[in-house]
């Protein structure tokens, strides 16, 4: 069952749920992101989560956790906005790891963080001003593709990266602009516009204004390598 079948409306969220606070980092409603969890704090998390319903949060810290991948302790304050995803993949490494993959339900607000004995972080969430996230985007037909296109090889040109231009071309415009937000080495407050644009075509439009400022600073940091 797809989770866009699975989970229908904001009311079939959990009302509190632990979130993983990571700096430049964004999961997006549909999109699947994996990870390699080692931490104590977050594995117990992964743990938890398996146990009851299977929902994790993603986030970035604040301001103040701008030195950190991800923070210790709970000090450091969370995005006003992140994005709840399902456990849809899992496997444990001999060496105590644990591999997952998230995939995206909807984003949320964070109303108000919960002071546990957990190591881990939990919030109340509010999905209501993310209620689209539980329907199709129906302003895929409007993305320019062309448009993206073309600033994205600039973009990538420009900072010395390669992609595969023949999985780009043949990927749906839904996934593919999704991935590009999350993969494209953009800062965290930029990731963050992207996660809290309101449809596909305004993360879109987003995405080749990123694009076109970085093009027109001649932001060349980075080495060479591949979008992947």
């Amino acid at each position: 069952m797809a989770l866009i079948d699975r989970y229908r409306s904001p009311g079939e969220l959990p009302s509190r749920i632990p979130v993983f606070p990571l700096r430049g980092a964004i999961l997006l409603p549909r999109s699947e992101m994996p990870l390699n969890v080692f931490e104590p704090r977050y594995l117990a998390m992964v743990e938890d989560a398996l146990v009851s319903d299977r929902i994790i949060g993603i986030i970035q810290p604040g301001d103040a956790g701008a030195l950190f991948e991800s923070p210790g302790g709970k000090e450091i304050g969370l995005k006003r906005i992140g994005c709840a995803g399902r456990i849809t993949t899992y496997q444990e490494l001999s060496d105590g790891r644990l591999r997952i993959a998230l995939t995206g339900i909807s984003r949320f607000s964070v109303l108000r963080e919960d002071m546990t004995e957990e190591p881990y972080r939990v919030v109340v969430p509010e999905y209501g001003e993310f209620a689209c996230d539980f329907e199709q985007d129906t302003t895929v037909e409007d993305v320019d593709r062309a448009e993206l296109m073309r600033v994205l090889k600039s973009y990538l040109a420009m900072r010395k990266l390669d992609a595969d231009w023949t999985a780009v071309a043949r990927a749906p415009l839904e996934p593919l602009v999704n991935g590009l937000a999350s993969m494209s080495p953009f800062g965290p407050e930029e990731k963050q516009a992207l996660l809290e644009a309101r449809t596909l075509k305004d993360r879109a439009s987003v995405l080749v204004a990123l694009a076109e400022m970085a093009i027109a600073a001649g932001d060349a940091a980075g080495g060479a390598g591949t979008l992947q």
